[in-house]
């Protein structure tokens, strides 16, 4: 089966971001390289699966990539 088309980013994690109240999780500002200036960070939970299937987060000033997949069916040729 071939691979749905995409794009890896290049990032890093800026900031971590301690939770407002508890109950809630803490999140990942990471900045995208290549991206427009007012759209490089993104904020995401930061909890992740590693290899054995327990959960860890990532720490500041991590280099991380960016990935986004799509289905065939939603893309477009580019000239």
């Amino acid at each position: 089966m071939a691979e749905n088309p995409s794009a890896t980013l290049p990032a890093i994690v800026e900031k971590i971001i301690k939770p407002p109240y508890p109950g809630a999780h803490e999140k990942a500002q990471i900045a995208v390289e290549g991206a427009d200036e007012l759209y490089r960070e993104i904020r995401i939970e930061n909890t992740l699966t590693d290899e054995n299937g327990q959960k860890v987060g990532l720490k500041l000033g991590a280099e991380v990539q960016v990935t986004v997949e799509a289905e065939p069916e939603d893309t477009t040729p580019k000239r």
